[in-house]
């Protein structure tokens, strides 16, 4: 007996894309492709530009423009200057921080409004009220004559200028951190008979971790790349109060231009990996 077999084609039923949806998708194109345009040229274009100058002439230049002792000398010296700036902002920047989100006290919104001074004011200008602190005829000149102390054009200024303008970054990272961690663990922790730093180092300390990572980094990413501030007190001067944006400057005013790329390069690629392996070494934890 012979069977009949009967194949039977089912068609699966049209999609079509609502206008609505489609009209979503092409402005989520647009506006991705806008915020990759606002980043390549304030960003990228640059840094294709500043790298096409520094290798102009080829690596060999680039790497005798970078050998140079008054380059190197530079360098050592913005990196001492970072290392001391970011040193004293993770101890006091972590303090201030846990003040002003532990205690309200008179003039804590005065004392949090200083804080994002440094956002408002002109490097320059900072580097200038310091200098009219401590330059030969400004207000403590007096004092530090009598004490033997050398600030304006010296590294103290520098350190005191960077200090200033990358003060609110430690801050403003570990207030939210603080802010959001509540005070629930320290008080279970006190009630367990912590003191007060083994509270801080045990419970507190560890709960700011990435905020106070990304503070350092940022503190030092600023501290590298500070230049207004640093020319008015320091003046920039060679051998003695020169750091690596001086003497890009300096190599810029004197048509040193490998150097001047150079060196403008090296500072921005530690910066940028800086910033990548902070962010890389988070989402490797998580």
């Amino acid at each position: 007996m012979n069977s009949l077999m009967t194949t039977k084609v089912i068609t699966a039923p049209l999609v079509v894309t609502p206008p609505a949806i489609q009209h979503g998708v092409w402005r989520r194109r647009l506006l991705i492709g806008i915020v990759m345009a606002y980043a390549g040229l304030l960003i990228i274009a640059p840094l294709v530009g500043l790298t096409a100058g520094a290798f102009r002439e080829g690596v060999g230049a680039v790497i005798t423009a970078l050998s140079q002792p008054d380059v190197l000398a530079s360098f050592w010296r913005t990196l001492l200057v970072s290392l001391i700036v970011v040193t004293v902002h993770a101890i006091f920047g972590t303090v201030v921080a846990w003040v002003m989100v532990r205690h309200d006290f008179r003039g804590r919104n005065l004392l949090n409004g200083l804080i994002d001074m440094p956002f408002a004011v002109s490097p320059v200008v900072a580097g200038y009220m310091l200098l009219l602190l401590f330059g030969r005829n400004g207000f403590l000149a007096p004092l530090l004559t009598t004490l033997d102390i050398r600030i304006a054009f010296a590294l103290p200024g520098i350190i005191l200028a960077t200090l200033f303008v990358s003060l609110p970054f430690m801050i403003r990272e570990l207030i939210p951190v603080l802010e959001a961690f509540g005070v629930k663990q320290e008080q279970a922790a006190a009630t367990l008979g912590a003191n007060g730093w083994q509270t801080f180092w045990y419970i507190t300390l560890p709960a700011l971790r990435w905020g106070f990572i990304y503070g350092v980094t940022l503190t030092f990413a600023r501290a590298l790349g500070e230049f207004g501030a640093v020319l008015v007190i320091g003046g920039g001067l060679q051998g003695s109060t020169e750091t690596s944006t001086l003497y890009i400057f300096r190599a810029l005013d004197e048509r040193q231009y490998v150097g001047a790329y150079s060196a403008a390069i090296v500072l921005g690629l530690f910066s940028l990996l800086l910033i990548m392996g902070t962010d890389l070494l988070r989402k490797k934890e998580h």
